[in-house]
């Protein structure tokens, strides 16, 4: 008789979707995906965390057959897509009037800006780069007027470098986020939003600690919650600010990034 399987020592994985799970061609990796329903199998637990909302993340979740609460918009919000139901829902509230009046009309050329309240997503700035945003995240983008502070705002410049539009972003919304998630990526976030926020509320809701967590990413605005985990795992072609925040760092997106994660949890080998 084969004796049970000793328990996992990081029961919770935790993921990033696009340059972590999901590959340039906008595809979960099939090697990261086959590892994930074997630690399925063996009773582990896979959360998705991205920056995406609920209706462009949620056909990963799908294809991946999970019926766990899912990580949006970097932690602002979480939903339970099996009842719809928002287990946390935060808004840029006082920052997102300095924001539409100050701060957007005196963006740079060439950035524009988008918001997003519920599942929609508003133009505040038209811009050539918004075209190729929407396209990538399979996503509507709205030009209707935004009738409430949404859950985040989205700046989306034409080429790498966000050190000065972070801080013409910090200047005029003091209280918010601010996360690069892409080169081109600066997202303002309400102040106490962050995957690794929600991560932890999650864990404390399901009576795990983060000790038995494995988290990974790529990008910074996955870099407190790879630190935050009990083990965290940076994508080997992903931002050095992840890599040097990270437990271990793995192979490429590519390749299978999230399926080496797996295989060290599994044997035990993470430290």
């Amino acid at each position: 008789m084969t004796p049970p399987a000793p328990p996992l020592r990081h029961s919770w994985i935790v993921t990033d979707l696009d340059g972590t799970l999901v590959d340039r061609d906008l595809r979960i990796v099939p090697r990261s995906a086959r590892a994930l329903r074997r630690y399925q199998d063996m009773g582990g637990t896979v959360v998705i965390a991205t920056g995406r909302n609920e209706v462009s993340a949620g056909r990963y979740h799908r294809e991946l057959g999970l019926r766990t609460p899912l990580i949006v918009y970097n932690g602002a919000r979480v939903v339970d897509p099996l009842t719809g139901e928002r287990l946390l829902d935060l808004d840029l509230g006082a920052s997102w009037e300095a924001l539409r009046d100050d701060l957007v009309p005196g963006l740079p050329e060439g950035v524009g800006a988008v918001a997003f309240t519920g599942e929609d997503a508003h133009v505040l700035r038209e811009a050539p780069s918004l075209a190729a945003y929407a396209g990538r995240d399979r996503i509507e983008l709205r030009e209707d007027p935004v009738r409430r502070a949404p859950t985040k705002v989205m700046l989306i410049a034409d080429r790498p470098g966000l050190g000065p539009l972070a801080r013409l972003a910090a200047r005029h919304c003091p209280d918010a986020r601010l996360l690069q998630s892409e080169d081109t990526y600066l997202e303002i976030l309400p102040g106490a939003a962050g995957k690794e926020v929600a991560v932890r509320r999650l864990a404390d809701r399901a009576g795990i600690p983060m000790k038995r967590v494995a988290a990974i990413g790529d990008n910074p605005n996955d870099t407190a919650m790879v630190r935050a985990a009990g083990l965290g795992a940076a994508v080997g072609d992903g931002h050095k600010e992840v890599r040097a925040a990270a437990d271990v760092v793995v192979g490429p997106c590519g390749l299978g990034a999230v399926a080496d994660l797996v295989e060290l949890v599994i044997d035990g080998s993470g430290p």
